[in-house]
């Protein structure tokens, strides 16, 4: 049995549906903490859902700690759960059997952490897990050697592409660079939630220049911090007046798929590996895409020998047809469901 941990988040139902479609679904089991109103998700024989009274939360980890053990191979999605981490320091021999699916946040919470004796316990125990988790999964090399630098991992790297929302759909494809802007507003897309991570007032500030222009900037911020939402929409509102279009409601996956191909400029300005769903999807569909260059990402992407922009060097201009294309060859070629199939295939069985 293979037992995959997680917190219920929008990544977590498609990749369920992906293993039991493309896998032997009685061989894997999902312990899903957390509740979600958006993501509805129901408990079933291979799916148990951590949530309900403090009893019922005891419960659900004697059951993880026995799951656990009886797992063949442990996939870790995200390591936020500081409760499940302190059960693996607890049952170190557990570790090498443990898969790191690395989401970034996760990794990232070592540029976060705070000196308050709380935050020092948990980075300790992080630390503790980190340096023993026998595998590490994700596309990104750059996460896996901040991951070696920072926490002393040493586990065995897997290259996969980890979720369906990395999965390019090639349909998605519509290059059309002649662009409407000639006749209506250039579209620019401003981050990806309301999570302080985006930096938006920073990505906006670069925008100020162009505020005259004929352009509509949306701001997706129907997730994360909802205070910071409020913020931001005051402070772009102030500078850009009606040219600022918040988007505080949240969208179905295919309403935002056409949501995206409206877009003609994204400005990620993230300092950390986030958006990368957006990113391929937007790089799919021969759009530009701004983002800082000391990002792990973004030497992968440039590796793999996509054209980027970067956002000190902000402009509105878009690629050209020929880098466009090229572009969204790439993304086609090696984001697709085929890949993410066998990289899984041989993580399962390997």
């Amino acid at each position: 049995m293979i037992l995959h941990v997680a917190g219920l988040d929008k990544f977590i139902p498609p990749f369920i549906r992906l293993v039991e479609e493309n896998f032997k679904k009685e061989s894997h089991r999902f312990w899903l903490g957390g509740v979600s109103e958006v993501h509805k998700i129901e408990s079933k024989k291979n799916v148990y859902l951590c949530r309900g009274s403090h009893f019922k939360k005891i419960k659900a980890y004697i059951i993880l700690v026995l799951q656990l053990h009886a797992a063949r191979k442990v996939m870790l999605h995200g390591l936020f759960n500081i409760r499940l981490v302190l059960l693996l320091a607890l049952c170190p021999w557990l570790l090498p059997k443990c898969y790191w699916v690395i989401w970034g946040g996760d990794l990232y919470q070592y540029k976060n952490a705070t000196k308050t004796w709380r935050s020092r316990v948990n980075e300790t125990l992080r630390h503790f897990v980190i340096s023993r988790i026998g595998h590490l999964v994700t596309y990104i090399e750059g996460d896996v050697e901040l991951a070696r630098q920072w926490y002393g991992a040493k586990g065995i790297h897997h290259e996969c592409i980890m979720y369906p929302s990395n999965v390019f759909d090639p349909s998605m494809i519509a290059i059309n660079n002649e662009k409407k802007r000639n006749n209506g507003p250039l579209t620019i897309l401003v981050g990806n939630s309301a999570d302080p991570s985006n930096n938006h007032i920073e990505a906006l500030e670069r925008l100020l220049p162009f505020k005259d222009k004929n352009i509509l900037i949306f701001v997706p911020l129907s997730y994360g911090d909802q205070g910071h939402a409020k913020k931001i929409i005051a402070k772009g509102k102030a500078w850009f007046g009606e040219k600022l279009v918040p988007m505080t409601e949240f969208m179905r996956f295919e309403q935002y798929l056409s949501f995206l191909q409206s877009i003609d400029v994204a400005v990620f300005n993230h300092r950390r590996q986030q958006a990368m769903g957006n990113t391929i999807t937007l790089l799919g569909m021969g759009k530009t895409v701004f983002m800082r260059s000391d990002v792990s990402h973004w030497r992968f992407l440039v590796d793999l020998g996509i054209k980027l922009n970067d956002v000190e060097d902000l402009s509105l201009q878009a690629l050209g047809d020929v880098e466009a294309q090229k572009n969204a060859s790439i993304v086609h070629s090696y984001f697709s469901k085929t890949t993410l199939v066998k990289q899984f295939l041989d993580i399962f069985e390997g």
